[in-house]
């Protein structure tokens, strides 16, 4: 049954709830495209028909999720064109995986990551909209959802920091997280491997320290923001190092 006017500006109806959280879905999907054949940088986005079948979604949902892309830079639309993937992608590894060789390379990796990802959520307490903080929570409850269910949540937890470090209103944030996600997931899978995947406290601590992360940035709180994701990856290093 078609929607009613009413429906479409109704922000609290189910229906609306429902497809901001499918749109959440669609601009995951695309930002895991984005970089892979097909869709390097520069390249043409396949039409919107063939791109929301590929991703099984309606083409409103999918223009949702394009805009948002196209807010955050990472594609541009050409008029008579269409739509391509710009060069805020990173073109190279700019630091290569071989670099996170040992334990002490992921102790001064998570170090490296306490100066950019403290600001980040610093600025993103002062910057973030109000899609961009449903964004970080949605993020936030699926990490502790796959914790829960047994995952390494290794993905998870990349997009919670991914979904801060793109709500600070400087794109070059969000470009550096994308340019160290291999590094980021390569150190979060080894210190699993060799700490264990999180359970009991240590689950309960690594949840608790995201939710605070949270709760400083929607409470605009810059320095318990800045504070919070900072305390959050020192716990990440005291829990592999012991210290």
């Amino acid at each position: 049954m078609p929607s009613s006017p009413s429906d479409a500006t109704d922000s609290t109806s189910p229906a609306h709830g429902a497809a901001r959280l499918l749109g959440d879905k669609v601009y995951e999907d695309l930002m895991q495209l984005l970089g892979t054949p097909g869709f390097e940088p520069r390249a043409r986005l396949p039409g919107e028909t063939a791109l929301s079948q590929r991703l099984g979604v309606s083409r409103p949902v999918l223009r949702q999720a394009l805009a948002r892309l196209r807010d955050e830079g990472r594609v541009s639309v050409r008029k008579g064109s269409g739509t391509f993937v710009t060069d805020a992608l990173p073109q190279a590894h700019p630091i290569s995986l071989s670099t996170l060789e040992n334990i002490a390379d992921i102790r001064a990796f998570l170090e490296f990551r306490l100066f950019v990802e403290g600001e980040a959520a610093a600025q993103a307490a002062l910057m973030r909209t109000t899609d961009q903080m449903h964004h970080i929570r949605l993020c936030r409850e699926r990490f502790d959802q796959a914790l829960a269910e047994g995952s390494d949540a290794v993905a998870e937890d990349i997009a919670f920091h991914d979904a801060v470090a793109q709500s600070c209103g400087n794109r070059f944030f969000g470009m550096t997280m994308t340019a160290l996600a291999p590094q980021t997931r390569f150190s979060i899978g080894l210190s699993r491997s060799l700490a264990g995947r999180p359970q009991g406290e240590r689950r309960a601590g690594v949840c608790n320290e995201h939710a605070a992360v949270e709760q400083a940035i929607e409470r605009q709180d810059a320095a318990a923001a800045r504070q919070a994701m900072e305390a959050h990856l020192r716990g990440g290093i005291a829990r592999l190092f012991g210290h």
